[in-house]
């Protein structure tokens, strides 16, 4: 009891610390929709970086990777860990001024959805409406994903149910949001960005010096099949979904092969990075376009180093704790299992921060978009266009509350595999708005139609691949971003190509822009 008094006391000191920095940037969040939604382009190097990979990561960083790596070894994990790694610094390199550049030039557009439409002057708002519709299914699922680490964490440090549980950490990233908009968000994500990394590196010392040491680690893992090889993968053996265990060993199959399909599609992660929001608002809320360098190494540092101490956390849980955790779900606290065996009590808390820290960051980021997307894109693009700020700023928190609901009935299930929640809506947007990111950015032939085309292409192929065709397995068995994110590509060069060129007044911003506009 006293254990569990101590670790609730370090994790409400953190939580209040988190509350504070809402309260403190509230007022400057309120003063106006573009405030609100983007901080008024007013985000420095560090924050901006920081702030976009740690609400990138969520609490899939501290648990999903860490849970895939200590299931089934390194391969799926590590692979996966690579093309996020190379996305993010490709995102960071070729993406991100040019879209502060172009968000400036569209409208001064605040928002993803109000930048596509800007960009090919649309009276209509198709694809306004499109892409808000796709933010709020996406997001929505994305952050159910946040509300089933927060229900996980709370649930297994207190012995409590995790319906309740998850319920809190609902109530509590909902009020937070509420309060302190974009910039409390990328504020405390940038402190949690932080707090993230290293509770990573304390646990992984930790542990690794538990175990005896790298070598010792090693040795450990080195008799589970295709455990550590690139190129293979262990099987547990399970029944109903549970691992197996003799004499206090847990069995495993022979491994199987990890072969050039597999490692093609862990690698296309990396293509989400082009169609996230809650990283391409960081590049359009940057205070200057120069200060984009900067942010890129930060942010690549950052990355690098934190999926690489994740997957090596499930290494050294599988080392130290063979047989703790035996089905997939349950493999996803092999971080809390550590911190909560090795630390003391009072340290565990902290370190547990790191995991609320990831899904705060991540979880505000989620329903701050959203709500955008219906209020400013939807509601007042549609529906009011005279609309004032109040009452887009009401819009959007009622908005939240309904989101927020939605969210907690898609995360009621416990077995629920934060990864594999993570994965489906990364795909999404991946996408649905990653081709076209990128053809609207590079390709002045790109057209409306071809970029409505590509959206619900590439959104469509996502489930149609998801549901319907990866069950198939074998050379079908590709995660569903790749085949839809070359489908959508595909759609809009077609469409493009098909219909009229856009007009002079476009493509002349278009080069504007190119040759580096006036808004750096």
């Amino acid at each position: 009891m006293e254990d569990t008094l101590q670790i609730l006391t370090a994790m409400v000191i953190y939580m209040g610390v988190v509350i504070v920095l809402g309260i403190t940037f509230a007022k400057r969040a309120n003063a106006s929709s573009d405030a609100y939604f983007l901080g008024g382009r007013s985000l420095g190097p560090w924050v901006t970086a920081m702030s976009a990979e740690a609400s990138d990561m969520s609490g899939w960083l501290l648990m999903g990777l860490p849970g895939l790596a200590y299931w089934c070894g390194i391969a799926d994990a590590a692979w996966t860990a690579i093309g996020l790694a190379v996305g993010t610094y490709i995102n960071w390199l070729i993406v991100s001024k040019r879209l502060r550049r172009y968000s400036m030039r569209a409208g001064n557009a605040i928002t993803l959805p109000e930048y596509f439409s800007n960009r090919f002057h649309e009276k209509g708002k198709v694809i306004m409406t499109i892409a808000a519709l796709f933010i709020l299914i996406f997001f929505t699922v994305y952050a159910a994903s946040c509300l089933v680490t927060c229900g996980k964490l709370f649930s297994t440090l207190f012995d409590m149910p995790y319906i309740p549980m998850m319920i809190v950490g609902a109530v509590f990233v909902l009020v937070y949001t509420l309060i302190g908009g974009f910039l409390a968000e990328s504020a405390s994500d940038f402190m949690q960005a932080l707090v993230m990394i290293i509770a990573l590196g304390v646990i992984v010392f930790v542990g690794t010096t538990a175990a005896g040491g790298l070598d010792a680690v090693i040795d450990n893992v080195r008799s589970i099949p295709s455990f550590l090889e690139f190129f293979g993968i262990a099987t547990p053996e399970t029944v109903d979904g549970v691992q197996q265990v003799a004499a206090g060993t847990p069995l495993f199959g022979e491994g199987t092969s990890y072969g050039a399909l597999s490692v093609v599609s862990a690698l296309a992660w990396g293509l989400g990075y082009f169609g996230v929001p809650q990283v391409l608002l960081r590049f359009m809320a940057i205070r200057s376009e120069r200060e984009l360098t900067m942010s890129r190494r930060i942010a690549t540092v950052w990355v690098v180093i934190s999926l690489t101490i994740a997957v090596f956390i499930g290494v050294v849980g599988r080392s130290l704790y063979p047989s703790a955790l035996l089905t997939s779900s349950e493999a996803e606290n092999v971080f809390i299992l550590l911190a909560t065996s090795l630390l003391p009590p009072l340290l565990a808390g902290f370190v547990m921060a790191g995991i609320l820290a990831a899904t705060i960051s991540s979880s505000d980021s989620y329903l701050l978009i959203a709500a955008s997307a219906f209020s400013k894109n939807i509601y007042q693009g549609l529906f009011r266009k005279k609309a004032s700020d109040k009452e887009v700023l009401r819009v959007s928190r009622l908005t939240l509350l309904l989101i927020a609901v939605v969210a907690i009935v898609i995360a009621l299930d416990e077995n629920s595999v934060i990864f594999t929640i993570v994965s489906f809506a990364w795909a999404g947007f991946g996408a649905t708005f990653g081709p076209l990111m990128l053809f609207s950015l590079f390709w002045k032939r790109t057209t409306r139609a071809g970029a409505i085309a590509g959206m619900l292409g590439g959104a469509g192929m996502v489930f149609v691949w998801k549901l319907l065709v990866r069950p198939l397995g074998g050379l079908w068995d590709v995660y569903e971003l790749l085949p839809a994110f070359l489908f959508s590509v595909l759609c809009i060069v077609v469409v493009s190509l098909l219909t009229p060129p856009p007009s002079e007044e476009i493509q002349r911003e278009f080069d504007e822009v190119n040759a580096g506009g006036k808004t750096a």
